[in-house]
């Protein structure tokens, strides 16, 4: 189908379901914290949204561009490197933040302990040559 791509339709699913059931779903991610992520397109300047697993840092969220473990970044990450401003829906509140790539300093440690916690993305880090971003999603007052 002209338009259409599996990673869009499976990515739909999920978002229909994290919005009928306040942020939770079933089947690979039962259980798992999941945002959905909205985005400007760094070339369209069309809003986009993506299903993402995240980690809680104080009052921020922290999102890895793994892409599982492709040699490129994600789409969404180009998004947010030229647009930071973004929002995400966590459960039934959507959030205005700032998005920014974590330091070397700070990635490192939350990176470890993101692999630790989730060691399919120690398997995507082992599949690619890249460094995978690690971004900080700050609340915007």
């Amino acid at each position: 189908m002209e338009g259409t791509s599996v990673p869009e339709d499976f990515n739909s699913k999920i978002i229909d379901e994290f919005r009928a059931n306040a942020g939770q779903v079933g089947g690979p991610f039962e259980g798992a914290r999941l945002l959905l992520l909205h985005t400007t397109g760094a070339r369209s300047g069309q809003e986009r949204v993506n299903p993402m697993m995240y980690q809680k840092l104080g009052d921020d969220y922290v999102v890895f561009a793994s892409k599982g473990g492709a040699p490129v970044h994600p789409g969404w990450f180009h998004n947010l490197v030229a647009h930071p401003r973004v929002r995400a829906e966590v459960g039934t509140r959507t959030l205005e933040l700032r998005a920014r790539v974590a330091e070397p300093n700070e990635r490192e440690p939350i990176w470890t302990a993101w692999k630790q916690a989730n060691p399919g993305f120690a398997d995507y880090e082992a599949k690619t040559t890249r460094q995978i971003p690690v971004i900080i999603l700050e609340p915007v007052s």
